[in-house]
This record gives C-alpha cells, sequence and structure tokens, in this order.
C-alpha cells in the first residue's frame, strides 16, 4: 500500500457527539485553571517552555483559555458547537476527530516557530482558536451555500464569511498589534485548508465559488 492511498484511506462512519466531549474538555481545563492556577503555565504553549521539555504544550495549548476573559472561550465553544456539530455529522466522529486535533496541533507547531522566529519566546498561546478556524473551513468546504447570519441579521455565505476572516486576520497580523494570535487563526486556517487537499483530493476554493 503506498502512502498515498494510506493518506486517504477513510475511516468507517459513526456518530458520537465528539464536538461535544471537546467542549468539555475545554470546560474542564478553564474549571482546573481556578483550582489550579499553574494549570494555565503547564499547558499553554510558551516558546521558551517547549524548548526546556514541555513539548506537549503545541498540542495541549489547544484547550486552555484566558481564565480572566470568559468570552475567549464562549466564542470558541459556541463556534465548535454550531459549525463542529455540523461538519461532524457530514465526516464522521474519527475523521473529525482527526482533523481537529491535527489541524489545532499543526497550528500549534506553526505558532511555536513563529514566535520563535519574530522573538515571540516568552509569550504564551493558548485558545482553541486555530482548530475552530479549521472547522471554518470545513463548513465552507462541505456546506458552502449555508448562510450565516452576522449580528444576527446580515445573511452571507460560508466560503465569504471565512475568507473575510481570514482577510481580517492578515491585516490584523500585518498592521494591528492587539495581543491576539493572528498567526495561529491563519495557520488553523491554511492546515484545514492542506487537509482537504491531501486527505479527500478537494480543493476549497473549486467548492467556495462551484457554479459561480
Amino acid at each position: 500500500m503506498n502512502s498515498r492511498s494510506l493518506i486517504r484511506r477513510p475511516f468507517g462512519y459513526n456518530y458520537s457527539n465528539i464536538t461535544l466531549w471537546i467542549i468539555a474538555v475545554n470546560v474542564l481545563v478553564m474549571a482546573a485553571e481556578y483550582i489550579v492556577p499553574q494549570t494555565l503555565a503547564y499547558l499553554a504553549m510558551t516558546p521558551v517552555l517547549v524548548l526546556n521539555g514541555f513539548v506537549w504544550q503545541p498540542f495541549t495549548y489547544m484547550f486552555v483559555h484566558d481564565p480572566h476573559n470568559l468570552t475567549h472561550i464562549l466564542f470558541n465553544m459556541l463556534g465548535l458547537l454550531f459549525f463542529g456539530t455540523a461538519i461532524e455529522r457530514e465526516m464522521g466522529s474519527k475523521e473529525f476527530l482527526l482533523y481537529y486535533l491535527l489541524t489545532g496541533t499543526l497550528a500549534g507547531v506553526f505558532s511555536f516557530a513563529a514566535y520563535l522566529f519574530l522573538g515571540g519566546a516568552f509569550i504564551p498561546l493558548l485558545g482553541a482558536s486555530g482548530a475552530v478556524y479549521a472547522v471554518l473551513v470545513a463548513f465552507a468546504t462541505l456546506q458552502p451555500e449555508s448562510q450565516i447570519l452576522i449580528w444576527g441579521i446580515i445573511p452571507v455565505r460560508a466560503p465569504v464569511l471565512v475568507i473575510g476572516y481570514a482577510a481580517l486576520d492578515l491585516a490584523s497580523q500585518l498592521f494591528v498589534h492587539d495581543g491576539v494570535a493572528h498567526l495561529t487563526h491563519l495557520a488553523g486556517f491554511g492546515f484545514g485548508w492542506l487537509y482537504f487537499l491531501a486527505r479527500f483530493g478537494i480543493n476549497p476554493w473549486t467548492r467556495f465559488f462551484r457554479g459561480r
């Protein structure tokens, strides 16, 4: 069996609400941060700590959120609930779990390298946003005609919204210094895109605007 067929080998379909389990893990980790404050430093991704043996952090960072900013976890988990549940039903739970964890981890590894290169070795990275951005890419790819209401009023097609978010993050990374991990968002977007190319042979762009 060649590597290409191994990469493309499908999982048997099953649906087991893995999205809700991921949300539960995030909530439990947030609770642990209040009980044991060291949890944040132990699980968030800080490049200098990764270099000193905390090699799990490019994976665990996506389950940690700012305990002083509840909107951080709230918006990430709402995005995961609304969009993750929809694509889990379409992908199947095993495929979705692989997609979520792999894209989130790759976004963490990319951010680790970028932070070192940009002089941010002591800056912690935390939050599920990188993986959630990948979820948005999957949603726009699998359900490109879906309409999302901005502010609950303005209907926008999912691909347009995702591309708009990516453009906004790119502009913010280049011109705004607001402490938000825009590079990690963009990495989640990029690795989600690459996953569809490598795993399914699907170019999201062709799905975004097919027939238009």
